[in-house]
């Protein structure tokens, strides 16, 4: 490793910007219903026109397939998702988002920007800049290095 006390330094400091400033309620403007976090990290994996397989989406959250099925079923009785049969097999279950579902899924954010804010509010005005010229790096170089991930990834 070229950077460890650096890469230490992110481990160390992201968790506990993260657990301070996370989202952990996501709430229907129209409807004032809530959904939890990993509900709404359910809906960012899904789309009102293409359709995701319910297995396809265990297997890439990494859940078994009955975990799934509870929370979308959550998500379906809150009329977020809705299911259907696959036209090509019928054992498969295809999930889209329905017009709530893509409102949740636009206003969903990683961070709650209150929270962010609070957190702001304890830095002197010269260390908010410091702060968020280091944090404006890190999203250099991170944009950076996974355009290179994906030309390595990417066969030619």
């Amino acid at each position: 490793m070229r950077h460890p006390k650096a890469v230490q330094a992110v481990l160390d400091y992201y968790p506990r910007i993260y657990f301070a400033c996370h989202t952990r309620h996501v709430r229907d403007e129209v409807t004032g219903g809530e959904l939890s976090a990993h509900q709404a990290s359910i809906l960012s994996h899904l789309d009102d026109v293409e359709p995701t397989s319910m297995s396809e989406l265990a297997e890439h959250m990494g859940v078994t397939l009955s975990t799934m099925s509870l929370s979308v079923k959550r998500l379906l009785a809150g009329g977020y998702v809705e299911s259907e049969r696959s036209d090509a097999d019928r054992r498969v279950v295809e999930l889209r988002l329905t017009a709530a579902g893509v409102r949740m899924k636009e206003a969903q954010t990683v961070l709650d920007p209150a929270r962010v804010d609070a957190v702001l509010g304890r830095l002197s005005r010269d260390e908010r800049a410091g702060a968020i010229a280091g944090l404006r790096l890190l999203a250099r170089a991170s944009g950076e290095q996974m355009r290179a991930w994906t030309r390595v990834e990417t066969p030619a």
